[in-house]
């Protein structure tokens, strides 16, 4: 059976997209997709986001929603395209369109330290959901294209472990509206400065959530150790250093593992790295490298 995010089928909806806004698809270029497809239009600046599981529809609304508020705020952030509803329905995809920031420069852990404080200190929008880390990997799971029946039932143990000791977590900063997913990667250093993109994952949770990625990032993929030093400096807390960093770890490693289940079928090659870190969280392997999917 295919995938249901095939280069075909992405491209297709892509050229639905730009017939019905008016858009001219011819030479966009795939910056990214793992969960969700990235065009940048060859003939506009403009860049069109494809979800990228049918599970995980429902937080496009969210997106939509925060980038409209960091608009209203003034917080550095990508806009939403004017003058489009969005989301668009396109078949059976949903689809937001956005105005182009074309990367000047490598974001750097600074860049982001200082987007994070502006981020955390807005009050939160109302109905913004609560941090609940492991509520996408569950529904990863249960949208995986393929997935060994032993591998499901591991990883729903592990989430379920890991959720326990989440709870017994004690804070030291105060809950905030957090980015959800904070890494120079979700940083865009165009001609007016550094802007976040990539809302798929805000909420109102722990500030702490927003520091851990650039410090399992030096963990488990052997980041430079001066980037998440960095990041702590500049914002002015070290969450690895804090006794509660080993269970955050654990639930950022379980979201970083099933990220791609949703696309298995459509993207088999990364099929090999997807067990190599099963493999290392069944045996509690905490050293091992892995490589980014790709």
């Amino acid at each position: 059976m295919d995938g249901r995010f095939t280069r075909a089928r992405l491209d297709a909806a892509l050229g639905e997209t730009c017939a019905a806004l008016g858009l001219d698809a011819a030479g966009a270029v795939l910056l990214r997709f793992t969960n969700n497809a990235v065009y940048a239009l060859a003939s506009a600046p403009v860049v069109v986001r494809i979800v990228g599981s049918h599970a995980l529809r429902h937080r496009v609304h969210k997106v939509v929603a925060v980038a409209r508020y960091f608009a209203e705020h003034g917080v550095p952030a990508i806009r939403l395209l004017p003058g489009v509803e969005q989301p668009l329905e396109v078949g059976e995809h949903l689809v937001t369109v956005w105005e182009r920031v074309p990367g000047r420069r490598r974001a750097s852990a600074a860049d982001l330290a200082e987007l994070l404080r502006r981020v955390h200190a807005l009050p939160p929008p109302e109905g913004l959901e609560e941090w609940s880390p492991l509520a996408d990997v569950r529904a990863r799971i249960s949208d995986a294209e393929e997935l060994d029946a032993g591998d499901r039932t591991f990883l729903l143990r592990r989430c379920a472990e890991v959720d326990a000791d989440l709870r017994e977590l004690e804070f030291p900063l105060v809950q905030a509206l957090v980015h959800g997913d904070a890494h120079p990667g979700n940083v865009i250093v165009g001609d007016d400065g550094p802007v976040l993109c990539d809302f798929d994952s805000s909420c109102v949770g722990p500030p702490e959530w927003d520091l851990t990625p650039l410090a399992v990032g030096r963990e488990r993929f052997g980041d430079p150790a001066g980037r998440y030093r960095m990041l702590a400096d500049a914002y002015g807390f070290d969450v690895a250093g804090w006794d509660g960093f080993p269970v955050l770890r654990a639930a950022r490693e379980l979201k970083l593992t099933t990220s791609v289940l949703p696309i298995l079928r459509s993207h088999p090659r990364v099929a090999d790295e997807l067990h190599r870190r099963l493999d290392d969280l069944r045996a509690g392997r905490t050293e091992t490298r892995w490589a980014r999917y790709r």
